[in-house]
């Protein structure tokens, strides 16, 4: 059997595993933007895709952020090297959150990536997406469990980002435990508290029965 030849991606100071299903945990834009930006330059330098869900709110300053980087936004999405989906055209679809619909569009994002000839695509999501009033949006950690499935598949590189200030702490905690891979304070590590999916799903169906369940 001949042995694969992974594609090197670095991320946060240090060359990710096969792995690459990263939460990553920020105080503020400008440090997200100071630890991913050097990710998301190399992708485009490597000939990489690029795919970034973003808040349709902040869609310029994203826009401003990458030509500040050198990247060419116009050349780089005529090229397809580029998709920047607004979370009404990803995540927040007719106005609610489907985990297995954004399962199923990733899937085949992914997959059009690599019928387009890109080697790679490298994701960045930013998921405050879940804060907004809208229904579904509840079931985020079960979704960021599951995806595991899927992307246990390829080898692109998935980076999920989360503002610290605005999520409680209970959630980032489950967060924390379906990500192979964390960024906290600016560096990356493999991550000690990943509980694969079949045992946190199992854990979360505990969880929702202990709830439902009447008091004695």
């Amino acid at each position: 059997m001949n042995a694969t030849v992974h594609k090197q991606v670095r991320l946060a100071g240090s060359v990710i595993d096969r792995k690459r299903h990263v939460c990553a945990f920020f105080n503020s834009k400008d440090e997200e933007y100071r630890v991913l930006m050097p990710f998301i330059k190399e992708g485009f330098d490597q000939g990489d895709r690029a795919l970034h869900f973003v808040d349709p709110r902040n869609r310029a300053e994203h826009l401003r952020r990458l030509e500040r980087a050198g990247i060419d936004v116009a050349v780089a999405e005529r090229k397809n090297q580029l998709e920047i989906r607004p979370w009404e055209d990803a995540p927040l679809q007719e106005g609610h959150f489907d985990q297995h619909r954004q399962i199923a569009l990733l899937d085949r994002l992914l997959n059009h990536s690599r019928a387009h000839g890109y080697p790679l695509t490298r994701l960045v999501a930013n998921m405050e997406w879940a804060l907004e009033d809208k229904p579904g949006v509840n079931d985020m950690v079960e979704f960021e469990s599951r995806v595991n499935y899927t992307l246990d598949k390829y080898e692109d590189a998935i980076c999920c980002t989360y503002d610290v200030s605005r999520f409680s702490a209970s959630v980032i905690m489950d967060v924390l435990r379906v990500h192979p891979g964390v960024i906290i304070g600016g560096i990356y590590q493999e991550n000690p508290f990943y509980v694969p999916p079949d045992e946190f799903l199992n854990e979360l169906r505990e969880r929702k029965a202990s709830r439902s369940a009447p008091a004695r």
